[in-house]
This record gives structure tokens, C-alpha cells and sequence, in this order.
């Protein structure tokens, strides 16, 4: 049913950018050319809708630290992906828009020891300022990405502004 609705509020731009990023495949070679550290780091789009979007990222040799945890880094980059696919896929279809990080925060409050699944649940709140932007507005919105372990405990949190323009 939430695919469904999902369906009837997306462009077919945008049902695309969905469909593709939700295909392991097509995600791979799509990062391998835009975002080769998620490659690195084998991070996975688990789920893209218009409400969320969650990325995993696994915890092996080429993600951790010498602490034996998840490197920052590649919590940032699952934490900012997050967002950022969201982004994209509230922009596909509307026109021309210019997006960019103006701010980036972090709270660490656990070791990343095992698969993280980062999830950002401001799609609606996203969808609205994309849908209310004239040409040469900006706007700008800070989006959470909360990190879980498999036992639901909150790793980290990334508070993420994105910056955007709608241009004509």
C-alpha cells in the first residue's frame, strides 16, 4: 500500500531516480562513477520513499578505524547519503534546482560495531519547501540522519543543511 501511494505522488522522473537507487546494481555502478567511497564502503539504500530514506552501512575491514569501530568518515558519508538521496528524489522532475551542504553536525553516542542503518524521516517536511521554492528562491533545511545498530540503539546522529535554489 505505501508503495502505491508513494507511485501516485512522484513524477515519473523521480519514480526513476527511485527505482534505480533501490536496484543494488544500478546503485553500484552509479556511486562507482558520482560517489566511489560509497562503493568503498558498500553502502546500501535500503529504502527511498517519499517519507524516508535508509542507507546501511556493514562494518568490516575497509569501514573501520583502528578502534575497532566504524571510521566517522564512513558514518558521515552513510549519514549524508541519507539526505542527500532524498533530496535528490523530492528535486527529480521539478525543474532546475542548485543543492549544496552549508553545515554539517555530528553526535556520537555509541560504538559503531555491526551493520549501522542510517535513517532520515523528513521527507514530507523536504517535499513541501521543494514544492513552495519560486524561481530564484532559496531555502535552506537541516535533516537528521539517525544511526542504529541491529539492537535499535542510536549511534550517532548527523544533522545535515542542505541549501537549495530553484533556477529557471
Amino acid at each position: 500500500m505505501e508503495n502505491q501511494l508513494t507511485a501516485r505522488k512522484l513524477s515519473s522522473e523521480a519514480l526513476d531516480y527511485q527505482r534505480k537507487m533501490t536496484n543494488p546494481i544500478i546503485f553500484w555502478f552509479a556511486m562507482l562513477v558520482k560517489l566511489p567511497s560509497a562503493v568503498f564502503w558498500r553502502l546500501r539504500i535500503k529504502d527511498l520513499t517519499t517519507e524516508k530514506c535508509e542507507v546501511t552501512i556493514p562494518f568490516f575491514w575497509r569501514s573501520q578505524n583502528p578502534f575497532k569501530s566504524i571510521y566517522f568518515a564512513a558514518l558521515a558519508g552513510a549519514a549524508e547519503l541519507s539526505t542527500g538521496a532524498l533530496c535528490q528524489l523530492a528535486l527529480a522532475g521539478k525543474g532546475q534546482f542548485s543543492m549544496l551542504v552549508v553545515d554539517f553536525r555530528a553526535e556520537y553516542s555509541k560504538k559503531a560495531n555491526s551493520k549501522i542503518t542510517f535513517s532520515c524521516t523528513q521527507g514530507e517536511e523536504l517535499f513541501e519547501l521543494i514544492d513552495h521554492l519560486e524561481v530564484g528562491e532559496s531555502a535552506q533545511l537541516t535533516m537528521i540522519s539517525t544511526g542504529q545498530n541491529q539492537g535499535d540503539e542510536t549511534v550517532a546522529k548527523f544533522f545535515v543543511t542542505w541549501s537549495f535554489k530553484r533556477k529557471s
